[in-house]
């Protein structure tokens, strides 16, 4: 008797013990997790930028978070929110496991830089299906942009000049020296050919500057507190909100649109002064033709084929390096850099808005044909 009674104690308290054991963990799973701040502070008279981070704060780690607008980043029991926001009033819905919370701000524009204008964040189709398309113009593939500001022209001879007489190393004559250790092929001893010591044409001045090899480019933009255009920038600024156009006004091209060749070489006429041909719908000048374009790519012929097939592409660049380092870091690069929007020394076909030039970083041959515009990131 004392052995089956000793057994059913036993049986007892293992199943007490169990009970236990579950209306613990039973307890500990009814701890709802529960959010604690949101920096900034919520409300329509709050004002936020369109690159906004919004910091959400709880008191444990929330699971299954979404959100109606951002993107999501979850680090322990912080939750970021991180713009672009479309400008306006904004109404956010975050949800966890554990509850819901409205957010409302109201999203503003900084004022947008002198001479440049706002390209808004979104998605677009990169590339063409076109029949006259080159292989590395395809696939056509989805890509999203944050938003930016672009220069609404190409950067003329009387601004770049600024740029030369407050930095000495990049007056025609040094930049040979400067470069002086690199290959034969990176000496570009055709800088700034048309000037003459650190002036330019008397008649030039609102024309863009030609002889420009890329380092010069990245100099003068990092200068100015911008950069170069990564080449999805570059093609969605160009289309101007257009879908499956060739040029930035249409599919057709004439000399009132544009400065590019319609004919044989003895009828290039050489740049015109910026801004002389109709804007497109971003408000940009000379998108197609006028100078080619540098952009701050590596170019790479498979780089479309090597995105993925069934998703969007967020901000691509060509480089095994970052846009910040090949910014911080341009005189060490030497791989070949993307061109676009072709010159007036090109005919229709190299002038379509996704025709992918490149060239080595400093290759004077074709310098005279080169240009470029720079862009510059929304503040954060």
């Amino acid at each position: 008797m004392f052995r089956i009674f000793s057994i059913l104690m036993a049986s007892f308290l293992v199943v007490y013990s169990n009970g236990c054991d579950a209306e613990e963990v039973e307890v500990e799973k009814e701890m709802p997790v529960n959010l604690v701040s949101v920096i900034p502070s919520p409300g329509l008279d709050n004002e936020i930028e369109p690159n906004a981070t919004i910091t959400l704060s709880f008191d444990g780690t929330p699971t299954d978070v979404t959100s109606t607008a951002g993107k999501v980043t979850i680090s322990d029991k912080t939750v970021l929110i991180d713009g672009p926001f479309t400008p306006g009033p904004l109404e956010i819905t975050v949800t966890w496991a554990d509850g819901t919370q409205k957010l409302n701000y109201t999203v503003f524009v900084p004022a947008v830089p002198q001479g440049m204008v706002l390209i808004p964040a979104g998605e677009f189709q990169m590339g063409s299906n076109d029949a006259k398309a080159n292989v590395d113009e395809q696939p056509v593939h989805t890509v999203y942009v944050d938003a930016f500001y672009m220069d609404e022209t190409e950067v003329t001879n009387a601004e770049y000049q600024k740029f030369v007489l407050e930095n000495p190393d990049w007056q025609k004559g040094r930049v040979l020296i400067k470069f002086q250790n690199l290959p034969v092929r990176f000496q570009d001893t055709l800088y700034l050919k048309l000037w003459d010591g650190n002036d330019y044409p008397s008649d030039k001045g609102d024309h863009p500057v030609t002889y420009i090899n890329w380092y010069a480019a990245v100099a003068y933009a990092k200068w100015a507190g911008k950069r170069l255009p990564t080449e999805a920038e570059w093609e969605r600024a160009a289309r101007g909100g257009l879908v499956g156009k060739k040029y930035p006004h249409g599919d057709t091209l004439t000399l009132t649109d544009a400065n590019y060749l319609e004919g044989g070489f003895d009828t290039a006429l050489g740049t015109t002064p910026v801004g002389t041909y109709p804007p497109n719908a971003y408000g940009l000048y000379d998108m197609a033709g006028n100078v080619w374009e540098w952009c701050l790519d590596k170019y790479d012929a498979e780089f479309y084929a090597s995105l993925p097939n069934n998703a969007t592409a967020q901000n691509p660049f060509s480089d095994e390096n970052t846009v910040e380092w090949v910014m911080n870091n341009f005189e060490d690069v030497f791989a070949p850099r993307v061109w676009r929007g072709g010159s007036w020394r090109h005919p229709a076909l190299l002038v379509r808005g996704t025709y992918r030039g490149w060239i080595a970083p400093s290759l004077p041959i074709v310098a005279g044909f080169s240009g470029f515009r720079c862009v510059k990131d929304l503040p954060r």
